[in-house]
């Protein structure tokens, strides 16, 4: 029940209440008080232990496990040995032998797992799936104010991984190179980062992440054949910019370009994230963002980090960023 386990209990409480064929039986936290705390706000039962809740409520089919990374595997593990489906946030696991494990156990008790990757379901991401031809060239911003939240990890996987995941589904491409820099400001893990990255297919990414900036922002520009995209995924919106325009596009200050501001349906991807999870477990389908796709953007993000501290060894940097 720390800061996005409590969204998730929203959120499930929120689908009871509007009838979404769910009901929150309960919340699990080592801190008891917490536990309480979050089990009154949303109507349910507080347990210390993932055991106390399976032995009291023997008919949960579905959890969502927002732990610490570190312990991803050995709450997803209690839960589908007990025939509980889940939802793991992101990233998948702390390494990809424990996801490898998490594959083989879902493989093993025939349990659906959904990876938390959220911004699979930002309404812009979903409005701009139709647009993408062959894109060849990204430009992806994430940068965020100081928090002591997910300082177990670096920005890489806190934050980062995020856009390595939508890249990668636009993309649909083995990474052949990477070259990255990283460096740690406030805390003992890398808390800024920048990343460029190409592709087989000749498509380049450059990617910049930090926790440490004066200002939010979460922007993915890119570029394909006679278009560049823009998507703002705070403010969940798109524009699309063509050479040559269409019958519905406005004029831009170069008359050759036009300007379309695609369709997008408003929703709160946790919301869209949860009701997906829940239909995958109702219809025991493939989830929308698989154990294969959670596996795929924690390899490239820990090949990220393995970049970055091969560029601090060869540059010296050990000395200039030990906190």
């Amino acid at each position: 029940m720390g800061a996005f386990g409590r969204n998730h209990a929203r959120v499930y409480h929120q689908l009871e209440k509007d009838g979404g064929g769910v009901r929150l039986v309960g919340v699990v936290d080592s801190d008891l008080d917490r536990a309480d705390a979050v089990a009154k706000e949303f109507d349910c039962r507080p347990f210390s232990s993932i055991e106390q809740l399976i032995t009291t409520h023997s008919e949960v089919q579905a959890a969502s496990v927002a732990v610490p990374t570190a312990h991803h595997l050995a709450a997803a593990r209690k839960l589908m040995e007990a025939g509980v489906d889940v939802l793991i946030e992101k990233p998948l696991a702390a390494s990809l032998a424990e996801a490898d494990e998490l594959v083989e156990l879902a493989q093993s008790h025939g349990r659906v797992v959904q990876v938390g990757h959220l911004e699979r379901f930002n309404p812009a991401v979903r409005a701009t799936l139709p647009l993408i031809t062959q894109p060849m060239f990204f430009e992806a911003h994430r940068l965020s104010v100081f928090s002591p939240r997910s300082l177990d990890v670096d920005v890489v996987l806190d934050l980062m991984i995020h856009d390595l995941d939508i890249v990668l589904a636009f993309v649909n491409s083995p990474v052949k190179e990477i070259r990255a820099v990283g460096l740690p400001i406030l805390s003992s893990k890398v808390d800024i980062a920048n990343v460029r990255m190409e592709f087989e297919s000749g498509c380049v990414a450059n990617f910049t992440a930090s926790r440490v900036s004066t200002e939010r922002v979460r922007k993915l520009r890119f570029f394909q054949p006679r278009q560049y995209i823009s998507i703002d995924y705070g403010r969940q919106d798109v524009l699309v910019f063509s050479v040559g325009g269409s019958a519905g596009s406005a004029p831009t200050v170069n008359p050759q370009i036009g300007m379309e501001k695609p369709s997008v349906i408003a929703e709160e991807p946790l919301r869209a994230e949860l009701k997906s999870f829940l239909d995958a477990v109702r219809s025991r389908s493939k989830p929308e963002v698989s154990l294969a796709d959670g596996r795929r953007a924690l390899a490239v993000a820990l090949n990220v980090v393995d970049a970055i501290h091969t560029h601090t060894e060869n540059a010296n940097l050990h000395s200039l960023t030990t906190i």
